[in-house]
């Protein structure tokens, strides 16, 4: 439900409800009433009779002085043309809220009350035989007033008209407009506690959640989820903050991931770098020493401490090209390159490494002399030689066997690179493209490595838009696979790719 709806529902509580409340209440109190002064009529209908003032005592009083009147009458036809008992009669009448008027044929004789009588006195009906059927009473002015008419005869012998007339809207009972009063004060208090419980329930109370639901946020807790089935501009509100938390959670545990990373990539780095240094320590006491005494043992301790400084530098290399992937700035310098051509010359300069390594290298070409592919030479040649490294950094076998293939497949070529060395366990072969991430969790210092090379891999052949992944039987030897799209004349980055 939106704002926009719930705001339209409130007002119509405030608007609509009252009212309806309001008539009903007028409706109850009003046959209440009636009923408590007249139990028969009350069953049938209710009317402004029900709801005047002390109705018995002035009815009483009025049909009294009426009954009065007649029997004057009966008694002295000729008192009805005193002065002064008209003016008695007119103050008895006011006890009732009540005036008299005589009507001698069609004319004003007497009133109590001139200007009401210039207003009613036409409006009242003509002469009748009232006096020989008891009286009459009967409403005029749309009900506004009560008439009680008793018919007589002058002594000249002229018609005559007494009228008792009474205005209802004065009599409104006292009790029914405390009723109504009372009512309304209740009504408008039940409007407003049902729309506070409401106002409460759509709006105040989601927003309570929602800040305490800020609050666990800024207090650190990214567990407190806030759901909720509501539509509208509430159940955006909320899902948004379930957006929000998810992507600060995650923020959070990348960053936790990425201190674990950045200290374990320090401790590896140092554990690496502290290998290399003593062995060349080592190398320069003996040559400082005199103990390589012979030009074949010097030459041995100098190669050796060439190797450890190569060593070194790689690891410095990595880390500075860690550094690049993690803020994605490595260098790409994209070229079409001819497959057999490029990696025949890779495998050509991998193959002196591995020969004095007593590793054998075997490589198979198997997609056509002309095909080609887009990528940057120097980091895809850091992929071969990442994979190669790995590959001799886990040998374990006298004999070792590195195999280089490259395959078609139709509009992508697929590089397998694979050795005889101790294989992977299945547990750990999801995790070897991620970084720092080693099988050997003892870091064998005759291994080493920072456990970033795989990750590179995957970083720059993603890059490249293909994919990798690898296959491995323990014992037996691993094989990394990754693929890498053909180019086609039609490709459109031929406007700022070079021919290499």
């Amino acid at each position: 439900m939106t704002f926009r709806q719930r705001i339209i529902i409130a007002f119509s509580i405030v608007l609509v409800l009252p009212v309806l409340l309001f008539m009903l209440s007028f409706i109850v109190i009003g046959n209440v009433m009636a009923r408590g002064e007249d139990e028969d009529s009350a069953a049938q209908y209710f009317d402004y009779e029900s709801l005047t003032e002390d109705y018995q005592q002035y009815s009483s009083l009025l049909d009294s002085t009426y009954e009065d009147i007649r029997n004057d009458l009966d008694a002295d036809p000729a008192i009805i043309e005193d002065p002064g008992y008209l003016q008695s009669l007119s103050e008895r009448v006011g006890a009732a809220n009540s005036y008299i008027l005589v009507r001698k044929d069609a004319d004003l004789y007497y009133t109590g009350n001139e200007v009401a009588a210039e207003k009613d006195l036409p409006v009242l009906p003509g002469y009748s035989n009232a006096r020989q059927n008891g009286g009459t009473s009967y409403y005029i002015d749309s009900m506004a007033k009560m008439v009680k008419q008793l018919d007589f005869q002058f002594e000249d012998g002229s018609e005559g008209s007494l009228f008792i007339i009474t205005k209802v809207v004065t009599l409104v009972s006292r009790k029914f407009l405390a009723g109504m009063f009372t009512a309304m004060v209740v009504i408008l208090l039940f409007t407003a506690i049902l729309l506070t419980r409401w106002l409460e329930g759509n709006f105040f109370d989601p927003i309570n959640k929602l800040n305490t639901a800020m609050n666990n946020i800024r207090d650190g807790n990214l567990d407190y989820r806030l759901q909720t089935s509501e539509q509208g501009e509430i159940g955006n509100l909320y899902k948004n903050y379930e957006e929000m938390r998810l992507r600060l959670k995650e923020s959070a545990e990348e960053k936790l991931e990425r201190e674990r990373q950045n200290r374990e990539l320090i401790t590896n780095i140092s554990h690496d770098l502290k290998t290399p240094i003593t062995s060349i320590k080592g190398y320069v006491e003996g040559l400082m020493d005199g103990v390589a005494n012979t030009p074949e043992k010097q030459e041995r301790y100098i190669r050796t401490i060439y190797n450890k400084a190569n060593d070194m530098n790689t690891l410095i290399n990595e880390l500075t090209l860690y550094s690049r992937i993690d803020n994605d700035k490595i260098p790409y310098n994209f070229h079409r390159i001819n497959v057999a051509d490029y990696f025949g010359d890779c495998v050509e300069e991998i193959g002196m490494d591995m020969e004095s390594r007593g590793i054998t290298l075997n490589y198979s070409n198997m997609v056509s002399p002309d095909t080609r592919i887009i990528a940057d030479p120097e980091q895809m040649k850091r992929v071969i030689n990442n994979i190669v490294g790995n590959s001799v950094k886990y040998m374990d076998k006298p004999d070792g066997r590195i195999d280089i293939r490259i395959l078609d497949e139709e509009d992508s070529i697929r590089v397998e690179i694979e050795d005889n060395g101790k294989g992977i366990a299945a547990q750990d072969l999801p995790n070897i493209f991620d970084r720092f991430y080693r099988t050997d969790s003892s870091r064998n210092s005759a291994q080493g490595g920072s456990g970033i090379g795989l990750s590179i891999v995957r970083k720059v052949i993603e890059d490249h838009g293909g994919y990798v992944w690898a296959t491995s039987r323990e014992g037996e030897g691993t094989c990394v696979h990754f693929v890498i799209r053909k180019y086609h004349e039609a490709s459109n980055m031929d406007d700022y790719i070079e021919e290499v």
